[in-house]
């Protein structure tokens, strides 16, 4: 469970001390008060991974070349430190030697968002962003091959732009994005095949419908990686980037047969990308055996009364909750699922 969460200049907040209730809040407050960022630092200190940005020096303050993090939980103490473009990292007390050993036993993180339509409709890079988030908290065999094929395809693609690269130094790439994109590949069609049952049952659940769900693995190519990239090494040459691997792949979701994204309606498209990620949490606790925290963006007036409860009442039990909103109309006349906590201009109200 998440005790305490402490900032320094993160984003809109100079320094804070939040004591994070046992089932989550609901931060309330309009927009541009610094509520999402609340829910940004928390997943950022249980992933290093922001829903918002890639670049780190966007989550310091205005004007500010570091930023910290803390967070507090029952299993002990976790330390983020951003400075000179270098993440320094603790937990429980002692210094972590790489970003695997820091997410070791972290719980796992959910995140919702306005924006998550794009995991059925947009490119694929959002759906093997899905995948990434989820298969790094999921397997730490994955943990560990993502930053290492993440670094030997950005020195390859390096290399190919250069003037004067060296073929043999390519093909040495070549080698380490085989052996960590093998795992990779793996790793993603086991969990596309363990998370498919999730999201069924939970599109079932919210849509009170029994369309059948369906995910289909689409790699960039059929061949094994090392054959592919001796296949294309020229075209790789020409065009200045590696154009295979599993930073290409993709994935397919259908809904009764069909492409969701093709021809699903758009609530039937939001209903899809709610249960994706319902099923992370599912899958995670299934997997782990620790419920996940779940960070919930101002999804709720974007959806309709049904589904609206539908969602609220799949949310999964004993898991802490932080719903963000602008106001509380969806509610009716329900009483608030969570502790109302309201946000003023960068300031946690009473």
């Amino acid at each position: 469970m998440l005790n305490t969460l402490r900032l320094s200049q993160f984003r809109c907040y100079p320094s804070l001390c939040w004591e994070l209730p046992a089932e989550g809040a609901l931060l309330l407050g309009d927009n541009a008060q610094g509520k999402t960022s609340l829910l940004e630092a928390i997943c950022f200190a249980l992933t290093l991974h922001s829903p918002r940005t890639t670049r780190l020096d966007r989550l310091a303050q205005h004007g500010c070349s570091s930023f910290g993090i803390s967070l507090d939980t029952t299993e002990g103490k976790r330390r983020v430190r951003w400075r000179d473009r270098h993440l320094e990292l603790s937990w429980q007390g002692l210094e972590c030697r790489d970003y695997a050993d820091y997410l070791r036993e972290a719980p796992p993180v959910t995140w919702l968002g306005n924006g998550d339509i794009a995991l059925v409709r947009g490119a694929a890079e959002e759906r093997r962003a899905y995948l990434d988030f989820l298969g790094a908290q999921w397997h730490p065999a994955y943990r560990e091959a993502l930053p290492a094929y993440r670094k030997a395809l950005r020195s390859r693609n390096a290399l190919l732009r250069h003037p004067r690269r060296n073929r043999a130094a390519l093909r040495s790439f070549d080698e380490l994005l085989c052996r960590h994109g093998s795992i990779i590949t793996e790793l993603r069609r086991r969990l596309l095949e363990l998370i498919q049952p999730h999201i069924s049952d939970h599109h079932s659940g919210i849509s009170q419908g029994r369309e059948l769900v369906e995910l289909h693995y689409r790699p960039s190519t059929e061949l094994p990686l090392d054959a592919a990239l001796a296949r294309c090494f020229d075209e790789d040459e020409r065009l200045g980037f590696t154009t295979l691997g599993p930073h290409r792949d993709d994935f397919c979701l259908m809904i009764g047969g069909v492409e969701a994204a093709l021809f699903a309606s758009e609530g039937q498209q939001r209903t899809l990308a709610t249960a994706m990620r319902l099923a992370e949490a599912s899958l995670l606790e299934a997997e782990t055996g620790q419920a996940a925290v779940l960070l919930i963006d101002d999804v709720f007036g974007e959806l309709d009364p049904g589904r609206r409860r539908s969602l609220l009442e799949r949310l999964p039990a004993g898991a802490q909750v932080f719903i963000t909103t602008t106001h509380l109309n969806w509610l009716g006349a329900d009483e608030p699922p969570l502790p109302v906590m309201p946000i003023r201009g960068a300031q946690l109200g009473n």
